[in-house]
């Protein structure tokens, strides 16, 4: 869990070592943070006051004194002046403007606002005052409005020559964040070092404590980058702490006593009735997957495999393997529509040998959906595939021992929690079609077993991938029209659902009515705000071949099956991620048909825009394409994983820090191997730590495994 969320305030806190107690106590205790101050302090940082001490400064101000004669329009400087003439506003809407000199020239200072009277008192005509702020040249002058400071010449000591940017937000200036940021420094103790002193050498870390004051203290620029040694140190411990708990959630998993399912001969029956033969790929999941179930200990294992490459079909055969030893499985998937694809392409093969399979979606009532679940009870059907309607609380299985959960960071924790709750020591099968980089998946993925699909089933039809300028959009429309009038289907992709005046971009509703007067009736439209009934509908309608284009905003990305559409148009696609066109090109070259894919774009483009639009032209590989697309990004949510169950990191960045994250990552799982219960003198610090960044605590909320 991150520890910006603060979420670890009511958390056993009669287990955390009483040296974090400083830190983990409410924001209001400190000095200036009352009832108006405090929901704004909580909204830029978290509501204790670690959190406070771990907002990161952004920038870096120089307040160098100079001569009037020497102000830079737009730079922040300091000038020593005298109050020459002041000039009161003569409405409430104006400002008062007071003139400054010094004997190399003059500057007119500006305040907004109503406390005219009380700068006018407090700054008197022929006072000497220390200012600093911005310096701007104006049509009526030069002019620096509301300085920063203005102090008189003995306290020029509380102008900092040097001082760190904090974020802000309304009612709540970045100077006194930078007030509550340093006050909370002061509460953070020394705390014990938990990492390998080796490691600390090789990479010339300082210690926690001096690393954090380092943060705040920033001496140039370079002190603020991620690649500065104190930076790096911090980004380390979150990233490490968070390995540990993924090993150690691993590792407590293991020790889970669970059925034990040995493969069966149903499987080689259903493989030899396949139109095809599995991929290399395909074979070694299955083992891998295998090999957990006879463990005889609990399974918490994913399969990541691109668009097509015949995930589902791996899990059909594993769940054959639990039906022959007399226990049952569930497929859950986030859309009815998904969960009756997944149940087309399962309930044939499972039961042509014996196995039973149900669909069980919210749509299920009354005298059909009592006699489901009685079903499901009696021990009747083996094979349950659904929506969220499968962990409601009158659905019982009689032995569930598998829980396969698709796309699962589209399901709440609590959901999946519920549905392995069906079963005891229920093993878990994840499948995920959203390419994670290679680099990054320790993040997400640490604490399962990864098994990956990486190879594309023979036969299937690589999408010609083309990119042409919008202004080309009527030539893609009328070929649009012809290929439809030959009995193709086609996605339109809109970034938009209605329209922005930010964004100059044609709305969906506008571009399904445009196609509609193009092409004919046969156009659907889906987008979010649907609700999700009525997308269902659509979506069916589309399946079936009842509309001809379905034009839609990026609702379809993951999992929709409709393998007659042969073409996908995607307008602005320079403003899509790469990984994210990936996925929307995976709807089409589905079936056995040639398959195109059109980037429509704005020009000029950008050069990351063309290298994006030019790997997609280049290749399929999901897991190249998300690589190349962090390499393009950078850091960040550029890839939109946030939404893939990426952790929501205080220092770490998943770009910056990558030789980081596998380092932990070992560094965690030679800890759990050598020290499991932390007993250690290293041991006991790194208890430390883990409180401190709430990764334990996290962990035990959103892990489903």
């Amino acid at each position: 869990m991150p520890a910006k969320k603060g979420a670890a305030v009511g958390y056993a806190a009669v287990m955390r070592p009483e040296i974090l107690f400083p830190l983990f106590a409410p924001i209001t205790s400190l000095k200036g943070v009352g009832p108006r101050v405090a929901p704004l302090l909580q909204r830029l940082a978290g509501p204790i006051v670690r959190d406070v001490a771990f907002l990161k400064p952004h920038s870096l101000v120089r307040r160098t004194p100079a001569s009037l004669s020497a102000g830079l329009d737009g730079q922040i400087m300091t000038f020593e002046v005298t109050v020459d003439e002041i000039q009161k506003p003569r409405s409430s809407a104006q400002p008062l403007r007071m003139r400054v000199s010094d004997p190399s020239g003059f500057l007119t200072l500006v305040f907004f606002g109503r406390f005219g009277d009380q700068i006018a008192t407090r700054h008197p005509i022929g006072a000497k005052r220390i200012i600093s702020g911005k310096v701007e040249d104006d049509k009526f002058g030069r002019q620096m409005v509301h300085p920063d400071y203005m102090v008189a010449p003995e306290k020029r000591d509380e102008i900092p020559e040097l001082e760190a940017i904090y974020p802000a937000t309304e009612g709540l200036p970045a100077r006194r964040v930078r007030t509550f940021a340093l006050e909370a420094l002061e509460r953070a103790p020394e705390l014990p070092e938990w990492q390998d002193p080796a490691w600390l050498k090789q990479e010339r870390f300082p210690a926690w404590r001096e690393a954090l004051a380092r943060l705040h203290a920033p001496q140039t620029e370079a002190d603020l980058a991620p690649t500065s040694p104190h930076y790096r140190r911090l980004a380390y411990d979150e990233l490490l702490a968070q390995q540990l708990a993924m090993a150690q959630r691993k590792a407590e998993r293991r020790r889970d006593p669970a059925a034990r399912i040995a493969p069966s001969d149903t499987v080689q029956k259903i493989r030899a009735d396949l139109p095809f033969a599995f991929t290399n790929a395909q074979e070694r999941a299955l083992t891998e997957i295998r090999a957990d179930l006879a463990a005889g200990e609990r399974m918490s294992r994913l399969i990541q495999g691109d668009v097509g490459s015949g995930k589902t079909v791996v899990a059909m055969c594993v769940m054959a393997d639990v039906a022959a030893g007399a226990g049952q499985s569930a497929l859950m998937a986030p859309t009815e529509i998904l969960a009756r694809q997944h149940y087309e392409t399962i309930s044939g093969p499972l039961s042509a040998h014996g196995v039973g399979v149900i669909l069980l979606t919210g749509r299920d009532k009354g005298a059909a959906r009592a006699e489901k679940l009685r079903a499901l009870a009696s021990g009747g059907v083996k094979v349950a595939v659904g929506t969220h309607a499968l962990f409601q609380d009158d659905v019982a299985f009689h032995q569930l021992q598998l829980a396969v959960v698709d796309e699962q960071h589209r399901f709440g924790v609590a959901e999946r929690q519920r549905l392995q709750s069906k079963g005891w020591a229920t093993h878990f099968l994840a499948m995920s079609a959203t390419p994670i980089p290679r680099t990054l998946e320790l993040t997400v993925y640490g604490d399962l077993d990864v098994s990956k699909i990486d190879e594309k089933p023979p036969g299937r039809t690589p999408v010609a991938t083309r990119a042409a300028p919008m202004t080309r959009i009527t030539e893609v429309e009328g070929r649009l029209r012809e290929a439809v009038a030959g009995g193709a289907q086609a996605f339109w992709i809109c970034p938009l659902v209605s329209e922005s005046e930010l964004i100059d971009l044609k709305a969906a509703e506008t571009r399904a009515e445009e196609l509609k007067q193009t092409i004919g009736p046969s156009v659907g439209l889906i987008h979010g705000k649907m609700a999700p009934a009525a997308k269902d509908t659509v979506m069916a309608e589309f399946a079936d071949g009842r509309l001809s284009v379905l034009v839609a905003t990026t609702v379809v990305e993951v999992g929709v099956n409709v393998p007659n559409a042969t073409i996908m148009v995607i307008e602005q696609a320079e403003r899509f991620g790469l990984a994210q066109l990936h996925q929307l090109r995976g709807r089409v070259g589905r079936g056995r048909r040639e398959s195109s894919c059109v980037l429509l774009y704005d020009p000029p483009l950008s050069e990351t825009a063309q290298k994006r639009l030019d790997i997609l032209r280049r290749t399929d590989d999901g897991f190249l394409i998300a690589e190349t697309d962090l390499e393009l990004r950078g850091g960040g949510d550029a890839l939109g994983l946030k939404q893939s169950g990426f952790p929501d990191y205080v220092f770490a960045d998943p770009f910056t820090h990558r030789d980081l994250i596998a380092a932990a990552g070992d560094d965690a799982r030679l800890i759990v191997g050598r020290d499991s219960d932390l007993k250690s003198e290293r041991g006991k610090a790194l208890q430390v730590l883990q409180e401190l960044f709430d990764w334990k605590a996290g962990l035990g909320l959103r892990d489903a495994g």
